[in-house]
């Protein structure tokens, strides 16, 4: 047993947030649709939508008699809303293929549309108590700096990062699963990307990152993504006009939205192409 697991486990225990979806009487559908939602989003904007969301469709077969439209105007402005296709394609999936019931295996999950390897195992982990390596980016930071000693894990996820996550994963399922949302907290509270509370870690004393004086990260620094001006901007202000009205939505109403025009049709030809709208007539648009 490792070494880290005790301090990190012991902490979890006394510090981790009360979140729906971590209730003991949260359902698979309300862990599955938390993990969609929490893809490249903060907790406190999923919190109001995921429980709007649950309200609403409190099994997968409650949205998946909806058209999928309805699933991205409840998106709201969570951003990426082609996860709310995505979810609402895995939810008719699970209606077709599974009773309506979240399946429980890893291999029944990854074939769900929408869901890669962390989705699946997470979803497996936290909702069915099972034994997966579960490597998010809070998961890969901490592992990062208390193992390997560097500030910020790799672009993307490693052969080397998925056999240390297997090495460090409790035998037993259930605590398996408790290690894998524990280290996830600990890096979303504790062991952050900027300004790391280390003075509060459980394992300040056995990081080899804060032995070794806190190294800069080795490389390229790493920006955020940009926003003003840019197609994405402009994608999310044609959703959000969608969104807040009932039916189609007349070209000139777009066109006053974004000015312009070379940018705008190809956000809208993009928008189009991706299936998170579709044309209305020659002069408008609609959600799906």
């Amino acid at each position: 047993m490792s070494d880290l697991h005790a301090p990190v486990l012991g902490w979890y225990d006394d510090n981790a947030r009360d979140l729906a979806w971590r209730s003991p009487s949260a359902s698979a559908w309300s862990v599955m649709v938390s993990e969609f939602m929490l893809q490249q989003t903060p907790v406190a904007r999923v919190l109001p939508v995921h429980e709007r969301w649950l309200e609403r469709w409190p099994t997968p077969a409650d949205l998946a008699v909806e058209p999928a439209g309805e699933a991205v105007r409840a998106w709201g402005r969570l951003g990426y809303p082609r996860r709310a296709l995505r979810l609402h394609a895995a939810a008719r999936a699970i209606v077709d293929d599974h009773g309506g019931e979240v399946p429980r295996t890893y291999a029944e999950l990854l074939a769900l549309p929408g869901i890669g390897d962390y989705t699946a195992s997470a979803i497996a982990s936290f909702a069915f108590g099972q034994r997966h390596v579960v490597l998010d980016t809070n998961v890969r930071r901490v592992f990062a700096r208390a193992v390997g000693g560097t500030e910020l894990p790799p672009p993307s996820v490693t052969r080397a990062e998925r056999e240390l996550g297997a090495e460090l994963l409790p035998d037993a399922p259930a605590l398996a699963a408790t290690w894998a949302v524990a280290v996830m907290e600990l890096g979303a509270l504790v062991c952050t990307a900027r300004d790391p509370r280390c003075d509060s870690c459980p394992i300040a004393d056995r990081c080899a990152w804060l032995a070794a004086g806190r190294p800069a990260h080795d490389g390229p620094p790493r920006r955020g993504q940009a926003w003003d001006g840019t197609d994405r901007q402009c994608r999310g202000r044609i959703m959000a006009l969608l969104r807040d009205h009932d039916g189609p939505v007349h070209s000139s109403r777009i066109d006053a939205a974004w000015p312009d025009a070379t940018q705008r049709e190809r956000c809208l030809a993009s928008l189009v192409a991706d299936g998170l709208i579709t044309p209305a007539g020659p002069s408008a648009y609609a959600l799906p």
